[in-house]
């Protein structure tokens, strides 16, 4: 790979992992709720379950949907589910309390969860399709591939950390629970929304 098609692929992986969608939508609802420190497993799990399905896709797993479209749309439908009840989760979320205390209701994604997730996340499933389609060459090596996977993990760790960040931030403003309460409810409404462009391809 030239540097010009690194830097072009850098530009893409920032763009990709900043911008909104079913991981940074949940983390900003997860720095309001249980604050930063709290969020920072479902980070990393984003982070690692990312960097794995990269790895697999590069490695030629993207070609099993190819073979067998009926896995893709099962996977795309079990995705939608978890969404809405993640996205049910978020909505009956009370308002944001101290990040040592018991009495917060509910508990963020944890590690192995935001892992798991990354599996059945539609936007994940572009980004690292969509990526080797467009700048990595033909039958990559696999030392290549990993590389790959390591640089957009890079990447997008600090792109959706910053989300959970501006979440946390928000804690002040939005104790009130009338406040509180519409801020999940949206969250939940886009996260719903963030299905419709995958659904309608099903």
């Amino acid at each position: 790979m030239s540097p010009e098609v690194i830097f072009a692929f850098c530009v893409f992986a920032f763009v990709a992992s900043v911008t909104p969608g079913p991981n940074n939508l949940m983390l900003l609802a997860s720095g309001m709720n249980f604050g930063f420190r709290a969020s920072i497993p479902h980070i990393l799990g984003v982070s690692c379950g990312f960097f794995a399905l990269v790895v697999s896709v590069g490695l030629g797993l993207g070609e099993v949907f190819t073979r067998y479209p009926q896995a893709h749309v099962v996977m795309k439908w079990a995705g939608a589910i978890y969404l809405l009840y993640l996205a049910w989760r978020i909505a009956i979320s009370g308002a944001p309390s101290t990040e040592d205390s018991a009495a917060t209701r509910g508990r963020p994604v944890g590690f192995v969860g935001a892992v798991m997730f990354q599996w059945v996340n539609p936007k994940a499933w572009v980004m690292a399709v969509g990526a080797f389609a467009t700048y990595i060459p033909a039958a990559p090596s696999a030392a290549l591939v990993v590389a790959i996977a390591a640089l957009f993990a890079t990447i997008n760790i600090p792109c959706i950390s910053g989300w959970a960040v501006f979440g946390a931030r928000l804690r002040r403003w939005l104790r009130e629970p009338r406040y509180a309460r519409a801020f999940n409810v949206g969250m939940a409404v886009l996260l719903v929304a963030s299905l419709v462009p995958m659904l309608m391809t099903a």
